[in-house]
This record gives C-alpha cells, sequence and structure tokens, in this order.
C-alpha cells in the first residue's frame, strides 16, 4: 500500500522558500510515497464602501493582492515539479483558496485525507506558523514540520522523545515508516521536567522497540533552565539526529493556541524536521 503524502504552503502575504518544498520531495521519495502539493491563495473578502473605494482604492488593492498571490502559488508549484521529477516522486497539485484568517483551517481539514501531512517554518513567517499549528491540532494526522533552514537528508537516525505519555505513544505509532527505514533509533526521557511514569521509561520503549527488529537505545538528559524543546532539539542535533519525533501538547481552535512546553519550543524554534502527533 502506497503512502500518501500533502505538504501545505500558505502564498499570503509572503512566499515560502522553495527549499521547503524541496525537503517535502525528498521526504516523499525516503517513503516511496505519493506527494500531493497544495498552496494557499489569498482570497480577501471585499467589504469596502464608497469612500473606501474613493480613498483608497479598496478592491484594486485586493485584486493586487491576490493576483500576487496566485503567482506565487504557481511558481512553488512549478518548483515542486522540478523537485518531483528530479526524485521520481509521483505528484498532484491542488491550488486552493482562503480568507487570510482561515489557511491553517483549510489545510487541517483537506489533511485528512491523507497519511501523513508536512508543512513548513519559517522564524519569520506567521503565516506559516499558524498553518503548521493548525495542522498539527486539527488535522488529526500525523504532521511533519519542515524548517525552511536547512536541507533535509537522508532520515536514517530517528530520535524519539518519550514521556510514556498517550500523545508520545501516538507519535511513535505515526512514526512507524520512519522507523521502518532507519538505521538507528534513539529514545530519549528528559528526567527532570516531570514526573516519568516510570524510571525506566526509556528503556522500557527501546525493548519493545528491539523485540520488533528496530535498532533502537534509550538514554536520559536532563533540561535545566532551558527550554524543553530546544533541549530535545539540540540533544538531537547533537547526537547525529536527523528527525525528531514528539507528542504534540495542547489544543487549537482558529488561531487560539495553547500549547505545552516541549511542543511550543518546537514551534518556537524549529531548528530540525520534527515529526509531530495530537
Amino acid at each position: 500500500m502506497q503512502t500518501l503524502t500533502c505538504l501545505f504552503l500558505p502564498t499570503y502575504p509572503d512566499t515560502p522558500d522553495p527549499k521547503i518544498a524541496a525537503n517535502a520531495v525528498a521526504v516523499a521519495s525516503q517513503l516511496g510515497a505519493v506527494l500531493d502539493a497544495a498552496v494557499i491563495d489569498v482570497n480577501i473578502p471585499d467589504v469596502s464602501n464608497a469612500l473606501s473605494t474613493l480613498l483608497l482604492d479598496l478592491p484594486a488593492k485586493i485584486r493586487e493582492a491576490e493576483t500576487a498571490s496566485r503567482s506565487r502559488g504557481k511558481a512553488l508549484l512549478d518548483a515542486v515539479a522540478t523537485e518531483a521529477v528530479q526524485h521520481k516522486v509521483t505528484l498532484t497539485t491542488q491550488e486552493l483558496k482562503a480568507a487570510p484568517g482561515l489557511m491553517g483551517e483549510l489545510a487541517a481539514t483537506e489533511g485528512r485525507y491523507f497519511d501523513l501531512c508536512m508543512a513548513g517554518w519559517a522564524r519569520d513567517s506567521e503565516a506559516l506558523q499558524s498553518v503548521a499549528e493548525e495542522v498539527v491540532f486539527s488535522s488529526g494526522r500525523p504532521t511533519l514540520l519542515l524548517p525552511d533552514s536547512e536541507k533535509v537528508g537522508d532520515l536514517e537516525h530517528v530520535v524519539v522523545a518519550w514521556d510514556g505519555s498517550r500523545v508520545a505513544a501516538r507519535a511513535v505509532a505515526d512514526a512507524t515508516p520512519f522507523l521502518e527505514r532507519a538505521k538507528q533509533i534513539s529514545i530519549v526521557s528528559v528526567v527532570d521536567e516531570k514526573v516519568l511514569p516510570r524510571q525506566d521509561s526509556a528503556e522500557r520503549l527501546a525493548l519493545g522497540l528491539k523485540a520488533r527488529g528496530f535498532h533502537a537505545k534509550a538514554e536520559s538528559i536532563l533540561a535545566g533552565q532551558d527550554p524543553i524543546g530546544v533541549v530535545l532539539q539540540r540533544h538531537a542535533k547533537k547526537i547525529g539526529g536527523q528527525l525528531l519525533v514528539m507528542g504534540a501538547y495542547g489544543h487549537s481552535r482558529l488561531r487560539d493556541i495553547v500549547l505545552g512546553g516541549a511542543t511550543e519550543g518546537v514551534f518556537s524554534d524549529l531548528r530540525m524536521p520534527v515529526l509531530m502527533s495530537h
């Protein structure tokens, strides 16, 4: 059975880095998956009146913004298509439209038809971050966050952030396609952030993965005073991890986001590919 993946690229108010699209294609290639790339162009409701039309020419400005958004979307789809041909990835595309505040909700709804969602992240892009948050919490699908700052290579070393919780267990299950292809799996528990269900929690998971034929090892780390999401990413990169797997704590209703500590640390400072499950 072939895995179906999707990538969401909002095109307003600015353009996502094409590197995000290239990274999504690279991931789909490693999974042997079909990729559906969807650009989300802006559809701005015309709320102008006679005075605003006269003084600001608001309808013309709306048309200009929508035209620029569509142009960026087409350029992104062309970039994805080029990457897909090079990596021999089966590609489908969509051009969606949504009001500025509803792009994330639309992406989350569309994401429910796929096995894995992918969303880009950039420090200076509120649009990318809001879409990523909404997809993580509302799509019901595992979501791979892709940074725009670096090229995603082979995801051969998977690091699992483990605290024995329901969402962490869900994340491990959702990460199965990546675990099956990994050469190394590291189970990492932060022991000074909260009370864990058992002292050997990470070791217990590692034993279970070994029984399934995976190459897994466990270790414990300390967070100290640093944000837990940053600590996990920093440690993952230190040990050569190429993908971090973790549960997403919190909830989202449109833009009303309430996040757990580790989740907030990742959303505010994404440093590597992170697979999140809620």
